[in-house]
């Protein structure tokens, strides 16, 4: 099935803005790492610096919704919560692998980009 992508309801273009997203790319590449395994939730945030708590939970939140990554609760006080990719989950990593590949390689040349964009609009 193939949507019009230019449509704000196409499914496509809602999963592009999903995984497009940073911190999927790096919760995908971390969970990636540790397939089959599990990886806490703790260790998560420490995994992913800059990552909120609040972020965290909805983009895990997020990638369970879309079939991409797994949930565990073990019954402890307080209840110790696990993830995992789902084989899914684990097909997505290659794709954005490519992408952050691209940026890493790139970078040095999109950072001079801005330094001259910012000199040719800087108003003051």
């Amino acid at each position: 099935m193939t949507g019009d992508l230019f449509s704000p309801a196409c499914p496509t273009r809602q999963l592009l803005d999903r995984i497009g997203d940073k911190w999927t790319s790096m919760l995908i590449k971390v969970l990636a790492e540790a397939h089959p395994d599990e990886v806490g939730f703790a260790q998560l945030r420490r995994r992913v610096p800059g990552v909120s708590h609040k972020m965290l939970s909805q983009t895990l939140r997020s990638l369970r919704r879309d079939g991409l990554v797994t949930r565990r609760v073990e019954p402890t006080v307080p209840p110790r919560v696990y993830y995992a990719l789902t084989d899914l989950g684990m097909s997505l990593d290659a794709p954005l692998s490519v992408v952050r590949t691209w940026a890493e390689r790139h970078i040095a040349a999109i950072e001079q980009a801005r330094i001259t964009f910012g000199r040719e609009h800087d108003d003051g």
